[in-house]
C-alpha cells in the first residue's frame, strides 16, 4: 500500500510543478522535495530519471483535466450550453489556482516542439483525448461525424488559447468570451445542419 501510495505521490507532485513551471524548469531533486520522497524512491519508480516521471504526470494531469471536461460537458443537455459550462469551469478553476493553475500540458508541450519524444507523444494524446470528449458530445447532439470533428478541434484550440490568455492578463473574461463566441458557431452549425437537411429533404 505504501508503494503505491509513494509512487502515486510522485506522480502528482511532478504534475503540478509540470503545470505551473514546465518541464525545463522542474528538477527531479524538486518533484522528489515536493512528493515528500527520496530521490531513490523516484528513481526506482522511474529508472528512466525525469522524462519518464513527466510522461506519468502527463498522462495523470490528461486524465484529472479530462475528468473536469467530462463533468461540465455532461452537465447541460444542449451541446452549446455544454460548452460555456466548460468555459465557466475552467474560468473558475484558473482563478481559485491563483492564476497559475491552466492547461496541464501547455508547457511541456511547446518546450518539446518539433521532438519525438515520449513528452511530445504524450502531450499529443492528451489533447486527442479532449477532442474526443467534445466529439462524442456533439455526435450525441446531432451533429455529423465530420461536423463533429471539425468543431471539436475548434473548442479544444480554443480552450487552450483562452486559458493562456485569461492566465496572462489574470481575468476570468477571455475564457468568458471564448464561451460565449464557442456556443454562437455551435448552435450556427446547427442551423447549417438543419437547413442543409431540409433543402436535401
Amino acid at each position: 500500500m505504501q508503494t503505491s501510495s509513494t509512487r502515486d505521490r510522485i506522480v502528482v507532485a511532478a504534475a503540478r510543478l509540470l503545470q505551473r513551471q514546465g518541464y525545463v524548469g522542474t528538477g527531479i531533486k524538486q518533484i522528489a522535495q515536493e512528493a515528500q520522497a527520496t530521490l531513490g524512491s523516484v528513481y526506482h519508480f522511474f529508472p528512466g530519471g525525469k522524462e519518464t516521471v513527466a510522461v506519468a504526470a502527463i498522462r495523470h494531469s490528461s486524465e484529472e483535466f479530462g475528468s473536469l471536461l467530462r463533468t461540465a460537458l455532461d452537465s447541460e443537455e444542449e451541446p452549446a450550453e455544454a460548452i460555456v459550462a466548460c468555459t465557466r469551469r475552467l474560468a473558475d478553476e484558473l482563478r481559485d489556482s491563483g492564476w497559475i493553475d491552466g492547461c496541464p500540458v501547455t508547457a511541456a508541450a511547446l518546450e518539446t516542439l518539433g521532438t519525438d519524444s515520449e513528452i511530445q507523444r504524450a502531450c499529443g494524446d492528451a489533447l486527442r483525448d479532449w477532442q474526443q470528449l467534445v466529439h462524442d458530445k456533439l455526435l450525441r447532439g446531432g451533429f455529423s461525424p465530420e461536423s463533429a470533428r471539425e468543431l471539436a478541434s475548434v473548442v479544444i484550440s480554443a480552450l487552450e488559447g483562452a486559458e493562456v490568455t485569461a492566465q496572462v492578463a489574470r481575468s476570468e473574461e477571455p475564457l468568458h468570451v471564448a464561451g460565449r463566441q464557442l456556443a454562437l458557431l455551435v448552435r450556427a452549425s446547427e442551423v447549417q445542419a438543419l437547413s442543409s437537411g431540409a433543402g436535401r429533404a
